[in-house]
């Protein structure tokens, strides 16, 4: 019979209501891991999960949990964890990544701590950590106080880990790695260590993945113990060795500006060094050049001699091609319950204006 060390105490099928009542506040997140637990724990096959939205509609799925107790064992393997260690859960239960920390604890046999998923889910954390995973909206406003913890992995996924917060993390005593995945292959199949000695620039698949490009340059993955077949991405790679790629942005977001194509991705690595906060290059129509490039900014104060700032960096950083044509500011991007930035429903926003 499976069971999961949540938090001091094993629980398993029979005793799985037991860890409601040792709750002294039942509330949506620690119900979310009753929840899929007792979806775990019966005797169906598949878990339906549902996927971010981040890149386009939202889409439920089925999940096959043999598949799930691969991936599992891998990232357990990858990072060494073992029945001694203790992770921690700061994600929501209700998608992928935080359902596989719980999936991660029952197959490694490793004691999961959980806390209320927040911006900062570190504030009140005692005891060592030997993995967990986050978001990069998360580590954006956590940094300051995992610097004072003793955490030996730190997984990071969501969303890409800009240059200006890598820059940060070369202070940290704790091993950070950026994910690569989707919803549909179980989490991560791809890590990029992003600081000390082994810092790299490039994806590293897990054991039993194995990649290709396609003809428009697109990451295909076949990893047979977590698909049924091969999935074909719109992520732009370039593809180092059979085990390593550098990811180069989507393809559907690749912008053709008076026949001239433009990737989001290296414009916006070229202003992070002057934003520090959050933006992203798209693009609107336009009766001349098919598609104009514009830059959104999120920012409650922005002011008119940053601004300048902002415009005199580009003409002097950017190629004529890349320059924003609009630059937008709203104090507030759209966001999936991930907190991952759905582009498709800030554009809106300023559509709408």
């Amino acid at each position: 019979m499976e069971q999961i060390l949540l938090n001091g105490r094993v629980y398993n099928f029979n005793n799985l209501d037991e860890y409601i009542h040792s709750e002294p506040k039942l509330e949506s997140w620690n119900f979310a891991i009753y929840s899929f637990l007792k979806l775990w724990f019966d005797k169906s096959s598949t878990i339906t999960v549902n996927t971010s939205g981040s890149t386009g509609t939202p889409k439920t799925i089925q999940l096959s949990k043999k598949a799930m107790r691969h991936s599992a064992r891998m990232t357990n393997s990858y990072f060494g964890l073992q029945p001694e260690c203790t992770a921690l859960l700061c994600m929501p239960a209700t998608f992928i990544a935080g359902r596989m920390m719980l999936v991660r604890a029952i197959v490694g046999g490793y004691n999961l701590l959980t806390v209320e998923p927040s911006a900062n889910p570190f504030q009140n954390i005692k005891q060592d950590i030997h993995f967990t995973a986050i978001t990069a909206y998360q580590l954006s406003h956590a940094i300051d106080t995992i610097k004072m913890l003793s955490i030996r992995h730190l997984l990071i996924g969501g969303s890409s880990v800009n240059n200006q917060t890598q820059e940060l993390l070369q202070s940290l005593h704790t091993n950070c790695y950026e994910s690569y995945g989707m919803t549909e292959t179980c989490s991560h199949v791809a890590i990029r260590p992003l600081n000390g000695s082994i810092r790299s620039n490039h994806f590293h698949t897990l054991e039993g993945v194995h990649i290709r490009s396609n003809e428009q340059g697109c990451l295909c993955i076949d990893a047979p113990k977590l698909l049924k077949s091969e999935i074909q991405t719109t992520d732009l790679v370039e593809i180092i060795n059979p085990s390593t790629f550098r990811w180069l942005g989507r393809r559907d977001q690749i912008i053709n500006s008076g026949g001239i194509k433009i990737n989001p991705v290296f414009v916006e690595q070229k202003l992070a060094s002057i934003l520090n906060v959050p933006y992203f290059i798209s693009s609107q129509p336009d009766d001349v050049l098919g598609q104009k490039v514009i830059l959104l900014i999120e920012s409650e104060i922005f002011t008119s001699n940053q601004l300048a700032q902002l415009k005199t960096y580009m003409q002097a950083t950017l190629t004529r091609y890349e320059q924003p044509k609009e630059i937008f500011l709203l104090t507030r991007f759209c966001y999936s319950e991930t907190n991952k930035v759905l582009k498709l429903e800030t554009l809106k926003l300023i559509n709408e204006k």
